[in-house]
């Protein structure tokens, strides 16, 4: 089952150990709680000050229904409080468990629509001493905002950002800077089914009913995207929230045969969404719950849910969309963040979030960052001398090798012997932001490969990628290994290469230059012999040292 579509759970990941830093302090723990109409949700982090960055250390979900409303008076029931108290309890243990300094609590649609819902909010303070912020629709799809630019590289393209909920729809349309439009609309998992829903399997007047019904709420905010969107810009699009990861498990589950560990990155497909309704709508709620990655309670409401997201998409004329596992909850620390002074702008923030992320696993890791930020030079100075000559690969491909190379000896955390199997397992299924599913597995693939075995067609960790991208860890993996070799002693014995190929014949003369003009470097020489048949293997050419 997958945390982000399982309705109670507990979650321990990405954990750092609390070791105090050059300030003398230790990174901050801070927790945020989102109390929605359909469930109370908690994130733990733990901010790193320096990058800046969080790493998220626990998450918690639990449904607590706060949207089904008294019929007559609107006021959230003695039943749905009495759920929602109980999970805030929860979510407060946990977070003294972790030592959190902090808890940041906001709560949404159906507390704020609730004529009881400031009542519940004072409760909460006076029973709990949690003080619990009831933020505007708008405030929601901020932070929604903030959360979605903590995980998602904008590349200061524009992006569209739907987030359904229990009781409401947020869409946001921004580009890394100041959001372009936020909205949030009256229509929700919970609340639609409530209205709509009143039979299952759903029958067809009453899905067309729903349909309408969304397309009407929905148009107003929609017409506000598009009249913000410069002519000849075509946005992206980016979906969160448990609506949409319940979706994309469902979808990897009939393209791949199962749930995902992994939701971030997804792409859910307007068409494959559309015949994946259709035949949710005509299944009783027992049925749905019986697809692995659904629970009942979400059985319930995810046909209502799912609709939103097909008219969404139908009407800003989208064919597809990517997961993003942030969110409001993420856009809490950061926007928490922004008040502390530290992060100095979003723009910042968000402009090297592949970076951030990446040194982030590095320092959980223990890696050795001036080694391998030494390697990563060497192997950038390659990639780049060869390019044109040896590959063709651009920009987005090199941050792949910037990646792989810094993260290339973090298996070193869990044993010396294989560490570079363990790299790859660390950095697959690690944090890191930014990034593709696919690209994550060339990451990790590249690390993998920098000794011992080149990639082999037959390697199990390779079963995912396609030829093209299998080609890219194959050129990339050499190109590291020969870095590595050139690093060998850990001392910067080299400061600088120069590579010449002669293709005519085969050959390429690589001239080091060494830090110290006395030094041989005789170990990086052997080390480099010893490494560079699979570069030889892998470009079809003789590789010759000389010393510059």
């Amino acid at each position: 089952m997958v945390n982000a579509v399982s309705d109670n759970s507990t979650m321990i990941e990405d954990s750092i150990s609390a070791v105090p830093g050059e300030r003398g302090l230790i990174d901050p723990i801070i927790a945020a709680i989102d109390i929605g109409t359909n469930s109370v949700h908690m994130v733990v982090v733990r901010i790193v000050p320096e990058l800046p960055a969080f790493s998220i250390i626990a998450r918690e979900k639990e449904t607590v229904r706060l949207g089904d409303r008294d019929l007559q008076t609107g006021n959230l029931t003695p039943e749905a409080i009495a759920r929602a108290f109980g999970a805030l309890k929860r979510c407060q243990e946990i977070a003294r468990s972790l030592n959190a300094q902090q808890i940041i609590a906001v709560a949404t649609s159906a507390v704020r629509e609730a004529p009881n819902g400031h009542e519940f909010v004072r409760s909460i303070e006076t029973e709990l001493g949690l003080d619990v912020n009831l933020i505007s629709g708008q405030e929601e799809a901020r932070r929604i905002y903030l959360g979605v630019l903590s995980g998602v590289e904008f590349n200061n393209t524009p992006h569209i950002i739907i987030d359904i909920g229990g009781g409401s729809t947020e869409l946001v349309l921004g580009d890394s800077h100041e959001p372009r439009t936020l909205s949030s609309t009256k229509i929700g998992a919970v609340r639609l089914t409530a209205e709509f829903i009143t039979n299952n399997p759903v029958n067809d007047r009453s899905f067309s009913y729903l349909q309408a019904f969304i397309r009407g709420q929905l148009e107003r905010a929609i017409d506000e995207i598009k009249a913000n969107l410069q002519p000849g810009e075509i946005p992206k699009m980016v979906g969160t929230a448990g609506t949409i990861e319940t979706l994309a498990a469902i979808l990897n589950l009939d393209k791949n045969g199962n749930v995902p560990t992994r939701i971030h990155g997804f792409q859910i497909h307007l068409n494959e969404l559309r015949n994946l309704i259709n035949r949710l709508r005509r299944m009783t709620v027992a049925e749905r719950a019986t697809i692995e990655g659904i629970s009942e309670r979400r059985a319930e409401i995810i046909v209502a849910g799912a609709a939103v997201l097909q008219e969404a998409m139908s009407m800003l004329g989208i064919q597809s969309l990517s997961v993003c596992v942030r969110s409001l909850r993420e856009g809490v620390i950061v926007d928490w963040m922004l008040t502390q002074g530290l992060i100095e702008d979003r723009l910042k923030y968000q402009g090297s979030i592949r970076e951030r992320s990446t040194l982030k696993i590095a320092g959980k890791y223990g890696v050795d960052l001036p080694h391998s930020q030494r390697v990563t030079e060497l192997a950038l100075n390659l990639f780049d001398r060869t390019y044109g000559i040896l590959h063709t690969w651009d920009k987005s491909i090199r941050q792949l090798l910037w990646s792989a190379a810094i993260l290339h000896n973090s298996g070193h955390f869990v044993s010396h012997d294989a560490h570079h199997k363990h790299s790859y397992y660390l950095i697959r299924y690690g944090e890191l932001l930014g990034y593709t599913e696919s690209e994550i597995d060339m990451i990790a693939n590249i690390a993998r490969y920098h000794r011992k075995s080149p990639p082999k067609k037959k390697h199990q960790n390779l079963q995912n990628l396609s030829r093209a991208q299998r080609s890219i860890v194959s050129q990339l993996s050499a190109i590291l290994r020969v870095a590595v070799a050139l690093d060998r002693r850990r001392i910067g014995a080299i400061k600088d290469i120069s590579i010449d190929c002669d293709l005519a014949n085969r050959e390429c003369h690589l001239t080091f230059f060494p830090t110290d003009p006395d030094d041989n470097c005789e170990l990086e020489c052997w080390s480099l012999d010893y490494k560079k048949p699979v570069f030889e293997a892998e470009f079809n050419l003789k590789l010759s040292t000389i010393r510059g």
